[in-house]
């Protein structure tokens, strides 16, 4: 599975990571989106690996208020969809 992940990641754009912000009702800034996709692609491993112990409210100051609320919502819902598969 981790091999999997790893080729999604390493293909990923900027422009799947609007496309799905958008499609879960997140109007991302061009620096929010900007700060999402970089944090994505250098930290995805960690994340994974220790998907119990990542805090997402670490990151609340690079996010508006309504953004972020609905961003900590989604890792919530995928991380309860996911985790078995981790």
């Amino acid at each position: 599975m981790f091999v999997l992940i790893e080729r999604y990641i390493n293909n990923l754009t900027i422009n799947d990571v609007n496309n799905l912000a958008i499609t879960k009702g997140i109007a991302l800034s061009p620096d929010e989106l900007e700060f999402t996709y970089n944090f994505v692609k250098k930290n995805w491993q960690s994340i994974l690996a220790n998907h119990g112990l990542f805090d997402i409210d670490k990151y609340k100051n690079y996010y508006s208020e309504e953004n972020f609320s609905k961003i900590k919502q989604l890792v919530k819902e995928y991380t309860i969809k996911y985790s078995n598969y981790l």
